[in-house]
């Protein structure tokens, strides 16, 4: 009787020593990576969030906008007299806009056309001139979230940058994808799925809804991102307008980001 006892004790201690755990290393594993991808996608959000959010950082000069304060621009020629209305093409959105009497030559169009730093705005929206291919990406991702933000909750900076954008003015992607100087139809859809349409159209719906441009100001800051991501086309646009010669610009590239 002994005997039976120690082997059934035996046995019993051997089918526990033995017995599966209930999750098994692969499986915590995967329940790990799960959770990292979860917080991943909750700081994402959180991101977008923040930058969707109106009104820009404390110390921002301006006035308000739904109780926050919003950006006044400073510095380079000024826009009172410029009536965005007369502005058919882009050609003429860079004679209207820059002080294009600067350029004697295509070094003097790059200068003046190409920008550099962080625009006053770029720490709100996450952009700098310094980095256009990742600030092209943070650009274009976030556009059907904002279109749909500020269609509901400020429709009349939304009517104004439709018009705007739907209308031959350059808010579009045009060097990349042939769909000429407009960029979105009046309701504000884009009218291309390459990367930088929705980019000048975040940016000019945002500056519309945040800060207190006016639409040649609006208009000057898309050309800038323009020329960032088209040098070629909008730099040899600057230097013909000017009367320059613009023989040397195969030098520069003639579309930076992805389609």
């Amino acid at each position: 009787m002994e005997e039976k006892k120690e082997h059934d004790a035996h046995k019993t201690h051997h089918t526990v020593h033995h017995k599966k755990p209930m999750f098994s290393r692969n499986i915590m594993i995967l329940f790990g990576i799960g959770v990292l991808l979860l917080l991943f996608n909750q700081w994402q959000i959180s991101s977008l969030n923040t930058m969707l959010t109106y009104g820009l950082p404390s110390g921002a000069s301006g006035g308000s906008n739904s109780g926050s304060s919003t950006l006044s621009l400073s510095g380079g020629k000024s826009l009172d007299d410029v009536n965005v209305e007369d502005i058919k093409s882009t050609a003429q959105g860079i004679a209207a806009l820059f002080e294009l009497d600067q350029i004697k030559n295509t070094d003097d169009a790059i200068k003046l056309m190409i920008p550099t730093g962080t625009p006053e705005y770029g720490e709100a929206m996450g952009v700098t001139f310094d980095d256009p291919v990742t600030s092209l990406n943070n650009l274009a991702r976030v556009y059907p979230a904002l279109k749909q933000q500020v269609q509901g909750d400020n429709p009349e900076a939304f009517e104004r940058f439709a018009h705007l954008a739907s209308t031959p003015k350059g808010i579009s992607c045009e060097y990349c994808c042939g769909i000429g100087p407009i960029g979105a139809d009046a309701k504000g859809n884009s009218r291309c799925g390459c990367k930088h349409n929705p980019g000048v159209l975040t940016l000019a719906l945002w500056l519309v809804a945040n800060t207190e441009y006016n639409d040649a100001e609006v208009l000057r800051e898309v050309y800038k991102w323009k020329t960032l991501w088209f040098p070629k086309n909008m730099v040899t646009l600057a230097t013909q307008i000017a009367g320059g010669d613009d023989s040397v610009l195969r030098d520069l590239p003639g579309m930076v980001g992805g389609c």
